[in-house]
């Protein structure tokens, strides 16, 4: 039994090379990226609880915006991982104009949405309490870098319209450095410009997003340089710009496969945003400490959030090539690896899960409250990482719309119903709340299971 056991779900030394070449220039792209994310959270939440919360709950609204680019490409990206496999320059060529197009098209509605109704989508986190909370200069403080950041979204879509391309054929490394660099960049530009040193005017959550916004070009500019100046290495490249024009036939194909993705991305992020919303009725103490427990928590989950992305990766490449049960059984030891690996991770953050509240200038209660929510996504996270490379992989064949159903559909018909029924009409703490609704995604792994399991994901879409 061991033996079976071994053979399906553990692989040898050369598979693990493969996955963690992949895998290992995201995860230090990702990790780079929110420990930088979380050195920023620090340091506006050394000036106060509101700037903290005011920053919190705008990132939590632009979060929406970011996974809606992310499902805006992935239909394409699908694509461009078969057609990579398939050696087919051209077909890259049409994912990468359509990844443009539908790029510009969500920024445009995301600014629209963000000057209209900006304001009031920052107002709905902020509710009536007794805990002591300034809510209308969290407001203020929400709104100011509300408008900074806005100036950063056209520099985040190209980098994503490139960076995902570079991956899907195989180039993590690239964007990886110039994260790498962009972090770095607004690190330094953070400690600048929200304390006013070497006599800049210390601007507070102004410079925060003045910061994100200069670190976003920067890595834009990296990205699009070297990969306009490597042609032989992405021949995609040339001639890419003659026209925009994509064919009918493919824009049919890339809708089809790419709308469930879409308003599976948007729906999924805005039912995390009700989630917060629901949460914070609670009270704005509530908002800094799922503020200070997501922070560190993203730190963490870059783990699975990479193999996930590496699921996609190499498991669409083999389909691509008609390599149907390498696919299966590349896939069975790169979900049982994530599993593996965040377990292990999730222990660190126990450890370290009373500790990392202590540096932010807030109460004890919300420090206390933090250090809670901490351990309770650290019990969860293998769990999660199960249902991050159960979700790529139904993706990596072409199956966007059961996992529409797997993804959207699920948070909103059973997550979204138990916090909301929970901090309404109960007295139940919040940590409690966190817990039931992390419970209810037993269901999800069940079926996430049973799908995975039966292979209906296991279909080449290019041919």
């Amino acid at each position: 039994m061991w033996k079976n056991v071994r053979k399906k779900f553990i692989g040898d030394k050369s598979f693990y090379k493969m996955v963690l070449m992949i895998a290992v220039p995201i995860m230090i792209q990702n990790g780079i990226t929110n420990f930088v994310s979380l050195l920023d959270n620090i340091m506006v939440g050394q000036i106060g609880t509101e700037q903290m919360s005011g920053v919190a709950i705008v990132n939590q609204l632009m979060f929406v915006y970011n996974l809606c680019i992310f499902g805006g490409l992935s239909g394409a990206g699908i694509f461009t991982a078969q057609y990579f496999g398939q050696k087919d320059e051209e077909g890259v060529r049409h994912t990468f104009r359509y990844k443009i197009w539908m790029a510009v098209i969500l920024t445009i509605l995301a600014v629209v949405v963000f000057v209209v109704g900006g304001e009031s989508l920052i107002s709905n986190y902020l509710n009536g309490s007794s805990d002591g909370g300034d809510l209308a200069a969290a407001l203020h403080y929400g709104k100011q870098y509300l408008w900074v950041a806005l100036a950063g979204l056209p520099a985040f879509m190209m980098v994503q319209v490139y960076a995902s391309t570079l991956r899907e054929c195989g180039e993590t490394l690239v964007p990886m450095k110039a994260g790498i660099t962009a972090v770095l960049v607004n690190l330094v530009l953070n400690y600048l410009l929200i304390y006013g040193k070497f006599g800049l005017p210390a601007l507070g959550v102004v410079g925060a997003g003045l910061a994100t916004v200069i670190s976003r070009y920067v890595e834009m500019a990296i990205v699009l340089t070297w990969t306009h100046r490597h042609k032989d290495r992405n021949p995609y490249i040339v001639g890419l710009y003659r026209t925009l024009k994509v064919p009918g036939y493919l824009v049919t194909r890339f809708i089809i496969k790419g709308a469930p993705l879409l308003v599976n991305e948007t729906l999924w992020a805005a039912a995390q945003a009700s989630l917060m919303q629901c949460y914070s009725v609670r009270g704005l103490s509530v908002v800094a400490a799922f503020n200070i427990g997501s922070t560190i928590a993203n730190l963490f989950n870059v783990v699975f959030i990479a193999l996930g992305d590496s699921v996609a990766i190499v498991v669409g490449q083999q389909l691509g090539a008609g390599r149907m049960e390498e696919a299966r059984d590349t896939d069975n030891k790169m979900i049982a690896f994530s599993v593996m690996c965040c377990t292990g991770v999730a222990l660190v953050m126990l450890l370290i899960a009373p500790l990392f509240p202590q540096l932010y200038n807030t109460d004890p209660g919300t420090r206390q409250l933090a250090a809670y929510l901490i351990m309770a996504q650290a019990i969860f996270m293998p769990q999660n990482a199960f249902l991050h490379a159960a979700y790529f992989t139904l993706r990596s064949g072409g199956k966007t719309l059961v996992t529409f159903l797997f993804d959207s559909v699920f948070v909103w018909c059973v997550s979204v119903p138990i916090a909301f029924v929970l901090s309404r009409y109960t007295t139940m703490f919040v940590v409690f709340i966190f817990a039931c609704v992390q419970i209810g995604d037993w269901l999800k792994c069940i079926i996430g299971f049973v799908l995975v399991k039966k292979g209906v994901w296991m279909q080449n879409i290019v041919v």
